[in-house]
């Protein structure tokens, strides 16, 4: 006879009490009351707990058994499916996404520089983990992720949102990868289709008219000379604001005039030889008694293991009167413009600026051949840059 509520409220006989099916109470003398499932799997007799009644009501208990009875009517062991998903539960809570994210982010610190690492970091801990950090990363859904990203962006933030995204998506590769998560959600997921279309934007940059009057500010310019020097070497190399602020001695060779930027720096990963100009020198010995015994050759005054912050050189410039008009990345752009026009070899241009040349056998090339040109080259700029500082309004 099958067990009812009011039964149930009343029972106190130690035994097992049949609800049919192989469901029973089982009563024990201390008066313990436990649900239990008797039933047969692969020729052997198991036994399934449910709870303790009256926690689990009689109409949960018997949900329970039902839904272990489908199982072995799909030739599935129900105490070796619980115990499958317990295991799954307990692999899911130890995998959220800031956990996992934290793991790529020290799997992937041999291939970033520190400033990017810190970077990417900072990203996730302010824009991802507030929101998604603490959730496991198989219940996560595209949504949850699409939504965190238009957030990003519709506080005027699209590049960083963009940014934020790729890196979301690439943790959940690496997962998968992993095996931390059995699939990728977020594959689906494509920028162009998430965020708004922006207009791209140069990077603002001088043209060859306004050169002298700049130069004749940054010479004026009463802020620390450390930024002046640095914003007079991002001048006289043509190389990019991150790769002079990041500079260390040990890559300049003084005697040979030469400045050599280990691949792992580079945009491109690449390493890439700057000759250096006579004033491109005359700057280093200058730099070199405020950090001449330290490892970078621009540290942060506030901390001085790691290089300038981004933002230093654009804020000089801003202070400067150039905000808007000038950028620290648009002097490469500047230096080419005026290179080609003084009719310089274009190829030589393109190899002082960096520039992945896709024909391997020209790529060769350059890196031997066009040496002694960038030399000349970059030299002719310093002259350059100097005459157009003494040059009068």
């Amino acid at each position: 006879m099958k067990l009812t509520d009011t039964k149930l409220r009343t029972l106190t006989e130690p035994g097992k009490h049949s609800d049919g099916l192989g469901l029973y109470l089982e009563v024990t003398k201390a008066g313990g009351r436990y649900w239990r499932m008797k039933y047969r799997f692969a020729g052997k007799e198991k036994r399934l707990a449910f709870g303790v009644y009256p926690d689990v009501t009689l109409k949960a208990a018997r949900e329970a058994a039902t839904k272990a009875r489908r199982l072995l009517q799909d030739n599935q062991d129900p105490g070796e499916a619980r115990k499958e998903e317990k295991a799954r539960v307990i692999h899911e809570s130890r995998n959220t996404l800031e956990v996992v994210a934290r793991d790529w982010l020290e799997h992937q610190r041999g291939r970033w520089e520190p400033v990017t690492m810190g970077r990417i970091q900072a990203s996730l801990e302010n824009d991802i983990f507030p929101a998604l950090g603490s959730r496991p990363m198989a219940t996560l859904k595209a949504r949850d992720v699409m939504e965190a990203v238009k957030a990003i962006e519709a506080r005027g933030a699209a590049d960083q949102a963009g940014r934020v995204l790729q890196r979301v998506k690439a943790i959940y590769r690496w997962a998968v990868t992993h095996q931390r998560i059995d699939s990728n959600p977020m594959l689906d997921l494509v920028p162009s289709e998430i965020l708004k279309p922006r207009t791209v934007q140069h990077r603002a940059a001088l043209s060859e008219k306004e050169l002298p009057e700049f130069m004749r500010r940054l010479a004026a310019y009463e802020g620390a000379p450390a930024i002046v020097l640095g914003l007079r070497l991002l001048m006289l190399t043509a190389c990019r604001p991150g790769e002079v602020r990041g500079a260390r001695w040990a890559e300049f060779d003084l005697k040979a005039a030469l400045w050599t930027i280990p691949a792992e720096r580079m945009k491109m990963r690449e390493e890439h030889r700057v000759p250096l100009s006579q004033q491109a020198l005359e700057v280093l010995d200058k730099i070199d008694a405020i950090s001449g015994g330290r490892e970078l050759v621009f540290p942060s005054p506030y901390y001085p293991s790691k290089p300038l912050s981004e933002n230093t050189f654009n804020s000089a410039l801003a202070r400067m009167g150039y905000k808007t008009m000038a950028t620290a990345h648009g002097f490469r752009a500047l230096f080419s413009t005026v290179a080609n026009e003084h009719g310089w070899n274009p190829d030589v241009i393109e190899r002082q600026l960096a520039h992945k040349e896709r024909n391997e056998i020209r790529a060769a090339y350059h890196r031997t051949t066009y040496m002694a040109d960038r030399t000349k080259l970059m030299q002719w700029w310093a002259d350059y840059l100097h005459a157009a500082g003494a040059r009068k309004g």
